[in-house]
């Protein structure tokens, strides 16, 4: 690492020094969720343990919330309400109503267990380092919006081991690569998926069978879906009903061909479908003073005789294509065919 720029500034001691870029990575998403408090902790006690270890620093941030650091003493008060958070995990405001925070704060500067530190004077309260990771498999850690998190490892591996490597996807090809690396996966067929934390649409992940899924499958129908905007993801919904797809890349094929699609979100009626395509599809010019002259019901009758759709607990969708849904699924390119009123456009 030649140069660090922004962050921590504890986080300088890591130029000029060999990393790994997962590691860096995770480092500085698990800090970049810290407040101003916990970056104090944590930047104190790593001058206090002396820790320079990439290993140990992602060990630190999990349990530097411990520790008391003090980078201002004219508030006593405020002192010891930070202490006995520290110490306790937190605490209910009665328990600091019924305690002389004044006190506290007198006693723990008065114990001369502080470090001074650039960060500010650090008392550790016990703390003790725990391997929460084992300098391989990165623990769990939600930073930003995914679609699904896999635990990925060798067929050789439990369930319930700490030797899972979490992938947040979608994600890139390399990080699934390193990810099978740091699990000690050579071969696909040799490894284990772990889910949990899904945010896949709920007919999507009923849909998938996950057990025989590919992670690449799985990794780009969770590309495909995080594009959607969420009315389209309720119409992804609306098609996986209608065309029961049985895998990832089926589905997948399903949510980058939406635009084959005719959905009409929330109707459950003929008549419904008809207002709907009328009022608010943008294939007519609506005219509120016609009203009492559409005929909606007439119109949707026409439509769904023409058409290939359901409804559903979503609305109503058909599909416009050329080809068959099941080519369309396979990964086919088809083209829209539209029915208007007077015939094809």
């Amino acid at each position: 690492m030649e140069e660090i720029q922004g962050g921590l500034p504890i986080l300088k001691r890591l130029e000029k020094v060999a990393v790994n870029i997962d590691e860096l990575d995770y480092l500085a998403k698990r800090l970049d969720s810290f407040d101003y408090i916990e970056a104090a902790q944590f930047q104190a006690m790593a001058v206090k343990t002396g820790i320079f270890d990439m290993k140990d620093l992602i060990n630190l941030t999990f349990c530097c919330q411990q520790a008391t650091v003090i980078t201002d003493f004219s508030n006593l008060e405020a002192i010891g309400r930070h202490h006995l958070v520290s110490i306790n995990g937190g605490c209910l405001s009665s328990e600091l109503a019924d305690t002389d925070l004044r006190m506290t704060a007198l006693k723990l500067i008065l114990s001369k267990d502080g470090t001074v530190t650039p960060y500010g004077v650090v008392y550790d309260n016990g703390l003790k380092l725990e391997a929460v990771y084992d300098g391989r498999h990165l623990p769990g850690y939600h930073y930003e919006q995914d679609m699904l998190a896999v635990g990925i490892s060798s067929r050789t591996v439990s369930e319930n081991s700490s030797k899972i490597t979490w992938l947040y996807l979608p994600c890139s090809q390399a990080q699934v690569e390193r990810g099978m690396m740091r699990s000690g996966i050579s071969d696909p067929e040799d490894m284990s998926i772990w889910y949990e934390d899904s945010q896949l649409p709920k007919e999507v992940e009923s849909a998938l069978e996950f057990k025989r899924e590919s992670l690449y499958e799985l990794n780009d129908l969770a590309a495909a879906i995080m594009k959607l905007a969420p009315a389209d993801r309720k119409k992804l919904e609306a098609a996986v009903k209608l065309a029961e797809p049985e895998c990832a890349s089926q589905i997948r094929h399903l949510a980058e061909n939406l635009d084959q699609f005719e959905f009409a979100p929330g109707a459950k009626t003929p008549e419904e479908y008809g207002r709907y395509m009328i009022q608010e599809s943008g294939h007519f010019e609506y005219d509120e003073n016609l009203e009492q002259y559409y005929d909606y019901t007439k119109y949707a009758e026409q439509r769904l005789a023409e058409e290939s759709g359901a409804f559903s607990d979503y609305g109503y969708i058909a599909y416009k294509g050329f080809i068959s849904l099941e080519e369309l699924m396979a990964g086919s390119q088809s083209e829209r065919i539209d029915f208007q009123m007077g015939g094809i456009t």
